[in-house]
């Protein structure tokens, strides 16, 4: 007899951060549709862009600490 959803979910809630983050991301790939042709491709081409435009000083990269608080600021509507 197969688990129950409630089961699994109690079962994996025991499971270490790392371990349940793993199955999360899991979880979810497995509802995604296969990717079209040649998006991967395209995605390894854009990071390759930018670490290049970072790398020439063309543009700065941004801590997620200023972004967090940019975000916070522009939600309190300042």
């Amino acid at each position: 007899m197969a688990a129950s959803v409630t089961e699994l979910f109690v079962e994996a809630s025991e499971l270490a951060e790392s371990d349940r983050a793993a199955l999360a991301g899991l979880l979810l790939e497995s509802l995604e549709s296969p990717p079209e042709v040649g998006i991967e491709a395209a995605w390894v081409e854009e990071v390759e862009r930018r670490v290049k435009q970072i790398e020439l000083g063309e543009v700065e990269a941004v801590s997620w600490e200023e972004v967090r608080e940019r975000l916070r600021t522009r939600l309190r509507g300042n």
